[in-house]
């Protein structure tokens, strides 16, 4: 039983194990990506026009982004809390919406179910916040593979519970909006004291934890590719209810299929692993054990002032310094000189002896505050450029629906399982693609959201022409365009303004999406699309008033051909803004990452939090 329990401790306290948990959790933690799936019922159960669908879809949007409450609560609750408050809210939420879709309560007002759908979708903001919190801090080191492979899930979700609905549920669609309810609230429940932070204490070099993020990401281009080839199966074939059921159980094997990796660690690489103690100072000049180390372990917390020796005066001490490196001297005087050095050097730390340059605020790579942050340029280039690309990408996928049933298609749920298998294959690769921009290339990690704005340009332009089966397409580069977003701005927000509250300021740009879908969609899909409908059907006498919904129904491209004009003209405006922030942050990522020492490829990468002070004003 010993050796039971200490695989079990052992266990418990593996980072890996966190993000493993992390992932399952995510795949949770999307289905606000399912709306164009299930509001196709609630349109038809309530009476509602398109205007007003796209109206509950800026709620779902302002719901599922604006975690203002959980970014704050992240500074007071525990991981565990957060767990429990998303569950509450999406179980309720959802739940209530089932009750009121299968006429089990009496349909509220049309404001009330906005509120509904915002609160249910509020719940995912608090697994997000907590995931990307616990894996950003236990892996700091490959934050933006971290974050692409989170987001990635994220993205997916949708398309995962499409496919559990069609594989146990279908036709059922309000089987759908109890499923969603249900089932984030279980996992949550289920996971809520395994996601936590957990410190870098492990003895596994870089290039181990390499190929287990490559093993990871052979997990997810496998998921990827099984839907995929599920969706293009059920679409061309009549598969059996039998045969959809085991679809929807190989799929829950490979989501589980990254608990291998923290499994296979603990009981076959690393069955008794102890901590890996700090090497001393002497051991990494010379390899001598004898020699001892400038400063005690004691000191580990030493002022920030004594270790960033490039914003201090220390010319006193580094004549101290060579005076105990002299070859005459006998290596305990020499050990006692440099002690001395260190001890005198922290009392003028302590009396203020020591000079530093005064300096206004931190600098990019430095922990921003909140306020610090929202008075920087560069986040707001960040911010805008979010609402501009994922702002787009989301009025597509609440329309989607929609868009299916006016071009013909008879289940438009292909689509939004394809937009979201694509969206999590943006994430995946461009957390992937942005760790090799960032340190490889040594260049801003913006450059990839321009490059996939510009993707998402041309995928609007093709759903504006709808040429036949170009939807397909469309979906393809929309959805990996607005992924891309997902894995990299949150990895350029890190790297400009710290850790220390990326929960907050990770919730802010957030809501980035309803913003640009209350716009995009609000204001201007579905307002455009009920005037099209009216133009058809302009002989109707109930349009206007909306009582007749099948009247409402717009057929053809036309109904969202200058939506997507506009989503082009938005998507250009993008690229602008990245090509500024590109401009603006090219030095910062040369100072984080351009003097790094490669010929040491087996120690991870410092984090920005812990490189030399960044010497250009955000």
């Amino acid at each position: 039983m010993g050796g039971l329990g200490s695989h079990v401790r052992a266990l418990a306290s593996n980072r890996w194990l966190v993000l493993a948990a992390s992932i399952l959790t995510q795949a949770c933690s999307g289905v606000g990506y399912a709306f164009g799936s299930y509001s196709p019922i609630v349109k038809s159960t309530l009476g509602y026009n398109q205007n007003q669908i796209s109206r509950l879809g800026v709620a779902k949007d302002i719901g599922d982004n604006v975690g203002i409450l959980a970014g704050t609560l992240c500074d007071y609750l525990p991981t565990w809390g957060l767990f429990v408050c998303g569950a509450a809210l999406n179980l309720v939420g959802y739940g209530w919406l089932w009750l009121i879709v299968t006429a089990q309560v009496p349909p509220p007002p049309f404001w009330v179910v906005c509120v509904i759908i915002l609160m249910a979708t509020n719940g995912e903001t608090f697994f997000n916040t907590a995931a990307l919190m616990s894996c950003v801090k236990s892996f700091p080191h490959h934050r933006g593979g971290t974050v692409g492979i989170l987001k990635g899930f994220t993205g997916l979700s949708g398309a995962i519970f499409t496919q559990l609905y069609a594989s146990f549920f279908y036709p059922d669609q309000a089987k759908f909006i109890f499923l969603v309810a249900v089932g984030p609230f279980m996992v949550g429940i289920c996971l809520m004291f395994v996601v936590r932070p957990i410190p870098l204490t492990d003895t596994s070099s870089a290039r181990a934890d390499d190929m287990k993020f490559n093993f990871i990401y052979s997990v997810c281009l496998l998921i990827a590719a099984y839907l995929m080839g599920v969706i293009i199966v059920n679409d061309v074939f009549d598969v059996s209810q039998l045969a959809s059921m085991w679809f929807a159980f190989v799929l829950l094997f490979l989501l589980a299929l990254p608990l291998g990796v923290p499994l296979f660690q603990i009981l076959v690489i690393h069955p008794k692993k102890k901590k890996r103690s700090i090497p001393s100072d002497a051991e990494n000049a010379g390899g001598d054990p004898k020699a001892a180390p400038l400063l005690d372990e004691s000191d580990e917390q030493a002022p920030e002032v004594f270790r960033s020796s490039s914003s201090m005066d220390l010319v006193e001490f580094s004549e101290m310094e060579d005076e105990a490196a002299k070859p005459d001297v006998s290596e305990r005087v020499r050990r006692r000189r440099l002690q001395k050095a260190s001890t005198e050097l922290l009392k003028a730390v302590a009396e203020g002896a020591v000079k530093t340059k005064r300096r206004k605020g931190p600098r990019r790579g430095e922990n921003f505050t909140v306020a610090q942050t929202l008075v920087k340029a560069d986040f707001w280039l960040l911010f805008f450029t979010f609402v501009c690309g994922s702002g787009s990408g989301l009025t597509v996928i609440d329309n989607l629906g929609q868009m299916g049933e006016s071009q013909g298609y008879a289940d438009a749920r292909v689509f939004v399982s394809l937009i979201g298998i694509w969206s999590f294959l943006g994430r995946i690769g461009a957390g992937w693609a942005s760790e090799i921009v960032a340190r490889k290339m040594v260049l801003p990690r913006p450059v990839i959201l321009a490059a996939s704005e510009t993707v998402m340009a041309i995928g609007h332009l093709m759903f504006a022409m709808a040429w036949p089966g170009s939807m397909y397409i469309a979906s393809l580069l929309v959805g990996f365009g607005h992924g891309t977003h997902w894995s990299v701005v949150p990895a350029t927000a890190s790297e400009l303004f710290g850790l220390k509250n990326f929960g907050s300021l990770y919730n802010i740009l957030t809501m980035a999406l309803p913003t640009g879908t209350l716009v995009f969609s609000g204001l201007i899909a579905g307002p455009i699309y009920d005037r099209e409908a009216a133009k058809q059907h302009a002989d109707a006498p109930l349009v206007q008033t909306g009582e007749n919904d099948e009247l409402l129904q717009c057929m053809g491209a036309v109904c969202f051909r200058l939506t997507f004009f506009i989503m082009t003209g938005v998507c250009l405006v993008g690229v602008w803004l990245n090509l500024i922030l590109i401009k603006r942050t090219t030095g910062v990522y040369q100072t984080l990452y351009g003097k790094q020492d490669e010929s040491k490829p087996a120690s991870p990468s410092p984090g920005p939090s812990n490189l030399a002070v960044v010497t250009e004003e955000a």
